[in-house]
C-alpha cells in the first residue's frame, strides 16, 4: 500500500510539471515583457493600441516551437492547428542574440512595407516579405503570445497573434496612425 500511495504522488508531482505554463518553464515574465516591450514599441509608434501578453497563446506557440525544434526545420502551423491564430516564426542562436532581436528582425522588414490592400503592401511585389512586420502592426489584434525551444542547431521562437492579421482584402494603411510608415523608414 506504502509503495502505490508512493507511486501515486509521483505521478501527481510529475503531472503537474508538466501542466505548467510555458512562461513558468522559462522563468519568463522577463521573456514576455521583453517580447511585448519589443512589440508594442512599434505599435506605439504608429500610434496603434498595445498588444497585451496571452499566456494561453505563448503556451501554444512553445508547443510548436518544442515540434520544430524536433524536426530541426522551420514551417509554419497550419491554421487549423493554430486556431486560426496568426504566427510569426524566427531560428538562430540565442547565445549570439538577445530574444529581443528576434522581434527586432521581424520589424525590419518594414522597410519594404507600402500601405494598401493586403497582400498587395510590399515594394518587393511579395508580401511574404513583409508579413512579420505587418502581423506586429496589424491594428485588429489584441493579444501576443511567444515561446522558444531549443534545437540541435537552433533556438526556434514562436509567436502567435490573437485575432490574426495578414487578411487578404483588408486594407492596411495609416490613415489612423501617428506617422506614415513610409516616412519612418527614410533616412533624415
Amino acid at each position: 500500500m506504502r509503495i502505490a500511495g508512493f507511486f501515486t504522488i509521483f505521478l501527481m508531482v510529475a503531472s503537474f510539471g508538466y501542466a505548467v505554463p510555458a512562461p513558468a518553464r522559462q522563468d519568463n515574465r522577463d521573456f514576455a515583457a521583453a517580447l511585448l516591450s519589443e512589440h508594442n514599441s512599434e505599435r506605439d509608434w504608429l500610434g496603434l493600441h498595445p498588444l497585451s501578453w496571452s499566456d494561453k497563446l505563448a503556451y501554444e506557440a512553445w508547443q510548436w516551437a518544442e515540434q520544430l525544434a524536433k524536426e530541426g526545420r522551420m514551417r509554419h502551423s497550419t491554421s487549423r492547428q493554430r486556431g486560426g491564430t496568426g504566427e510569426n516564426l524566427w531560428a538562430g542562436t540565442i547565445g549570439y542574440y538577445r530574444i529581443s532581436d528576434a522581434v527586432r528582425d521581424f520589424i525590419k522588414e518594414k522597410q519594404y512595407f507600402i500601405p494598401g490592400v493586403f497582400p498587395d503592401i510590399a515594394s518587393t511585389g511579395r508580401w511574404q516579405d513583409v508579413g512579420h512586420y505587418t502581423q506586429i502592426i496589424w491594428p485588429e489584434t489584441q493579444q501576443v503570445g511567444c515561446g522558444m525551444a531549443r534545437g540541435r542547431s537552433y533556438d526556434f521562437l514562436v509567436c502567435r497573434y490573437w485575432p490574426a492579421g495578414n487578411i487578404i482584402g483588408q486594407r492596411l494603411t495609416p490613415q489612423n496612425w501617428a506617422l506614415d510608415v513610409r516616412r519612418q523608414t527614410d533616412p533624415q
